[in-house]
């Protein structure tokens, strides 16, 4: 523990025991790699929350939520607050099992990025428990309503604005969307949107995936089947998927299929060909993230409201002019 924190083994000591003549950043630095390192606190310690932040994460392959991460824990850290990554697996552990470890560690809050909170039919008891402990709490990307946090997220319908926008400026008549889960709460706001500036928008054009690559190159088949001409995905790696969909069947992108994405997550300038996506302002979403946590953990007041952000088309590759037979 000393050599961790790069004191003598005597401050260690002096802190454990709750002795005077340590500084305060000496004595938080111990506590700190007292949690880190997974030890547990003296008894006399315990009531006092450490300067943990737990983050919780779906997966990282998906590109966007490393980039989130980074952002995150780069702001946590100029706080003084030290982030815990907690990144679920499948068959592994939970998202509610992570919030049974992180309240153990005694955490000073959590911020969730692409969690349960966005699925209207997952199980949501963890998240009462940390409102029941009066845990401050942020969710990234729009949560279901009544879990009384405050939130960040990208205004999903402006995003679909843009993108259907976009296609329809190059002539696209036929435009499909390839969405997630139908109680995913940002897909929902996305298709409203669709629906709103379409008029019209035929059901058989909106198939709905897991978001992964594979989950779009199967919605995205079936849309293709079905005649549509423009693909607007939910995310990147399911428009990554809908390109390989419409190549599989023949099709040239962007010359016969267009595609947009969703995120601007990373390495999708370099993609072939390089993707028409929605960028989500990753940076400015992390940094009110943790602004608002911060100020919660600091005893302020912060309504349980959502701050919507304003995205960013940005036009490569992957969208052309319709085809004209």
């Amino acid at each position: 523990m000393a050599k961790k924190v790069g004191v003598s083994e005597a401050t260690v000591s002096r802190v454990l025991n709750g002795k005077p003549g340590v500084s305060d950043a000496t004595r938080q630095a111990v506590l700190t790699a007292l949690d880190v390192l997974g030890y547990e606190r003296p008894t006399q310690l315990r009531g006092e929350r450490a300067r943990l932040v737990g983050l919780v994460l779906p997966e990282l392959q998906n590109p966007i939520f490393p980039a989130f991460a980074e952002v995150i824990g780069g702001a946590l850290a100029q706080l003084g607050l030290t982030p815990v990554l907690c990144t679920q697996t499948k068959g592994g552990v939970s998202e509610a099992d992570y919030v049974e470890l992180l309240l153990q560690q005694q955490v000073s809050g959590v911020v969730f990025a692409g969690g349960l909170y966005a699925q209207a039919d997952a199980p949501h008891d963890h998240y009462r428990l940390l409102a029941e402990r009066n845990i401050p709490v942020v969710l990234v990307n729009a949560a279901i309503e009544d879990l009384g946090f405050p939130g960040v997220s990208c205004d999903d319908a402006v995003a679909v604005e843009q993108a259907w926008r976009h296609l329809a400026s190059l002539g696209h008549e036929r435009i499909g969307l390839v969405l997630g889960p139908g109680d995913h709460v940002p897909s929902a706001r996305k298709l409203a949107a669709a629906r709103a500036i379409a008029g019209e928008l035929p059901e058989e054009f909106v198939a709905r995936a897991m978001f992964s690559i594979e989950g779009g190159h199967a919605a995205a088949s079936r849309l293709i089947e079905r005649g549509v001409t423009g693909v607007i995905c939910a995310s990147d790696p399911l428009a990554l998927g809908a390109i390989r969909a419409a190549r599989r069947k023949g099709h040239d992108v962007p010359g016969r299929i267009s595609v947009v994405g969703y995120d601007d997550s990373a390495f999708m300038n370099c993609t072939e060909p390089p993707l028409t996506t929605v960028r989500q302002p990753i940076e400015a979403m992390g940094r009110a993230a943790v602004e608002l946590l911060n100020a919660r953990i600091g005893g302020t007041a912060v309504p349980a409201e959502e701050l919507l952000f304003e995205p960013e088309l940005v036009v490569r590759g992957s969208t052309a002019q319709a085809p004209r037979d």
